[in-house]
């Protein structure tokens, strides 16, 4: 039988260590070792998220951790110098073991081993004897009939004894066997000359060879210089292509370490429509792109569909559906002052544009990120328990029962669209920013009547931190900003005190009326807080400025001039008159305005001062002083293309056919050999014996019976 040695090979001429390197190029050893390389290399690939902005590596990993993986390319692992070098030197050292090798599989599929001797046959394992009553050449032509109809290839040989001619009955079967390894170490050369091809390698060779290098500036794709462009010739890419709906694209982005190249193509795409459904859970189910694909040279226009795992080609370039973003949504944003003396007023951009916004010497850049037209929340059981769950209360086992009992037992999801939301981010004059998400329409969560959710956060590894702000009867924000507006004024402060304490305090003591009204003025003015300390409290919530607004400066003068013992019955009478001035300070405000007061008998108006007066609590903590409430957009879609040409891929797929085949044949096909030798005995050699031998490169079960088979039909040995 042939063995495969791991080791390489084995060359005459030349120094000790070009002896050295060639024997361990070649050598399996080597090529296993590369192997494992890059299986490593491509888990890390999977794992950490490619050609992605370097700054989400450094909330990822942090800044030390970041540099050290950028430093190896691991964000860029399959276009690595060093993976497409392992590549090159597996496809080396696998070529150098097939050339090692197939010479000997030549050989051995050529030699039947004929001339091996009686002695060898007796040292194998599985071994028989019979004793034939005809003449030794009748019995080999018998025997290799016998096998040839069996699917053997048989030879047979004449040989001279002591006894007389002998014969000797070689066969062979599976030698497919050897074919498989052939075909499997091909498959790898293949497969890594195909990724070699279909890789980065091309677009580095234009940057080596022909002048081309990386663009780092930004403007319009048109004014990008011819130094920064490949040309539609290029033989090997992979680019992304950005269309919004109703306008056409002829260059894609290849992203690159130190920037892009642009890739120019033989047609332009034009979107004419994007087509996305979701799953009820807020999720892309289907999202499709309808084109035209224009021919550069003809002008020929071809309408094509494109969808997920079903790409449309043109000119050896397929076309994938990759992903959609915003194509530049118009928004109009209503600018609410946040404790200033500032009017509404309104701001029109649309989704990937900025402006500048200055008031006074408060300067901030308004950039709008995104749009989201959709946005499915739970309100079940499951979303309420997320929310504010105190741990000193789980219990576990009833956790258990809720999570790993039977299905009736599971939790209901109630998901409810809550409508669209827009992203932005405020930058100040020294680059820093802050991301808000704020959502368009009122969101019912069942606390009483529906409230705004304004979202922040300071970085994008943070949650959202939400000021909710209840709506009113017609589910807008205006009779919230109105008790806003007139609690920052004295005057109507003032008023409003009067009113309290003129329907709570009764005509009987002066007295009394003159420690209500103290006390209600005191806690009014303690809730309003001193404006000139909003700009603290925004920069730090935990300040002792932003603990002089709302119920936190209330619950702190409790602290200071109440006795322990009697806090809880003097914060609770605070409360109340708190609420009650609140009340007539929105009915003063709304008289002012010309509207009717408020009716305080409707269960709804009622949640709506109670939810009030924690936003008005929580509105001074409000880290800017301007808040964007959209209040209309028109959505413009955009789709994401990859556009590949991959000349590989055929190799590739030829390679994939090749280790499929490989790997079944040396998995499935078993190599075996047979020898019968056959000597004359008796008078004038008119019987003969025959000894026979069965070799297999795995013997199991399976060859155990063939031998079986084998001594009946050959030797009619039982």
């Amino acid at each position: 039988m042939t063995t495969f040695s791991t080791q390489g090979l084995q060359v005459r001429s030349g120094g000790r260590w070009w002896r050295s390197a060639v024997e361990l190029v070649s050598s399996m050893r080597f090529a296993i070792a590369l192997l494992t390389i890059i299986c490593v290399a491509s888990v890390i690939g999977t794992v950490v998220k490619q050609h992605e902005p370097f700054n989400n590596y450094i909330n990822q990993f942090g800044p030390f951790w970041a540099r050290v993986f950028e430093a190896l390319s691991l964000y860029s692992v399959y276009s690595a110098w060093w993976f497409l070098l392992i590549l090159a030197f597996l496809v080396v050292s696998t070529s150098l073991c097939i050339a090692r090798n197939l010479p000997k599989i030549v050989q051995d599929l050529r030699n039947y081993k004929e001339n091996i001797r009686e002695q060898a046959l007796n040292a194998f394992g599985q071994k028989a004897t019979a004793q034939f009553g005809e003449q030794p050449e009748q019995a080999a032509q018998r025997i290799g009939r016998t096998l040839a109809s069996g699917g053997w290839k048989v030879k047979l040989q004449q040989r001279q004894t002591a006894q007389g001619a002998g014969w000797m009955v070689a066969a062979k079967a599976g030698g497919m066997n050897k074919i498989g390894y052939l075909a499997a170490h091909s498959a790898i050369v293949l497969i890594c000359i195909g990724g070699l091809f279909d890789g980065d390698l091309m677009v580095r060779a234009q940057t080596w060879f022909n002048g081309k290098s990386a663009y780092t500036g930004g403007g319009m794709i048109a004014d990008i210089k011819p130094e920064h462009r490949l040309s539609a010739s290029n033989p090997s890419f992979r680019g992304n292509l950005f269309v919004p709906e109703g306008t056409a694209a002829d260059n894609a982005i290849l992203n690159q370490k130190d920037g892009v190249l642009i890739q120019e193509l033989p047609f332009i795409l034009e979107l004419k429509k994007f087509i996305v459904e979701y799953y009820p859970t807020g999720m892309p189910r289907v999202f499709a792109s309808e084109v035209v694909i224009i021919d550069k040279e003809t002008g020929k226009r071809e309408d094509a569909r494109i969808e997920v795992n079903k790409p449309a080609s043109f000119k050896g370039i397929e076309i994938y559906q990759s992903s959609f973003e915003d194509g530049g949504s118009e928004i109009t944003l209503q600018a609410i002052g946040m404790g200033n003396p500032t009017q509404p007023f309104e701001v029109k951009g649309a989704v990937g544009t900025s402006q500048t916004m200055v008031g006074g010497n408060d300067k901030r850049t308004l950039e709008i990120t995104n749009l989201r037209t959709i946005n499915v929340e739970n309100f079940g059981d499951d979303g309420k328990g997320d929310r504010g769950v105190d741990v000193r209360k789980v219990d576990l086992q009833q956790t258990l029962k809720q999570n790993l009992g039977s299905a009736q037992n599971k939790k209901e999801h109630q998901l409810r669209n809550v409508g669209p939301s827009v992203t932005y981010k405020l930058r100040d004059s020294s680059g820093q920013a802050r991301e808000f998400n704020n959502y368009m329409l009122p969101i019912n969560s069942g606390e009483g009547v529906p409230e705004f959710m304004f979202g922040v956060r300071a970085n994008t590894a943070e949650p959202f931190r939400y000021l909710r702000i209840p709506a009113d009867e017609k589910g807008e924000l205006n009779e919230f900003l109105r008790l806003r507006e007139a609690l920052m004024d004295p005057a109507l402060r003032a008023e409003a005190v009067k009113r309290y304490v003129a329907a709570n305090a009764g005509t009987e003591s002066p007295e009394m009326t003159e420690q209500l009204t103290a006390s209600a003025e005191r806690v009014l003015s303690l809730f309003a807080g001193d404006p000139a300390l909003l700009p603290q409290a925004r920069l730090d919530p935990n300040s002792e400025a932003a603990r002089s607004f709302g119920l936190q400066a209330i619950a702190a003068f409790i602290e200071k001039t109440i006795p322990p013992d009697q806090q809880t019955r003097f914060g609770d009478v605070l409360l109340r008159i708190l609420n009650g001035t609140l009340i007539e300070l929105l009915q003063v405000e709304r008289a002012r305005a010309g509207l009717p007061e408020l009716d305080l008998n409707k269960e709804q108006n009622r949640a709506f001062m109670a939810q009030a007066v924690v936003a008005l609590s929580d509105a001074p903590l409000y880290p800017e002083p301007l808040l964007f409430h959209m209040k209309e957009f028109k959505q413009v879609q955009a789709s994401v293309f990859q556009v590949t040409r991959s000349p590989g891929k055929w190799v590739v797929y030829l390679g994939c056919l090749f280790l499929i085949l490989g790997v079944f044949a040396m998995l499935y096909i078993r190599e075996r050999r047979v020898w019968v030798w056959i000597t004359p005995t008796g008078e004038q050699g008119q019987a003969s014996s025959a000894t026979m031998a069965l070799s297999s490169n795995r013997r199991n079960i399976d060859s155990d019976k063939e031998f079986a088979v084998l001594k009946d039909k050959l030797l009619g040995v039982r």
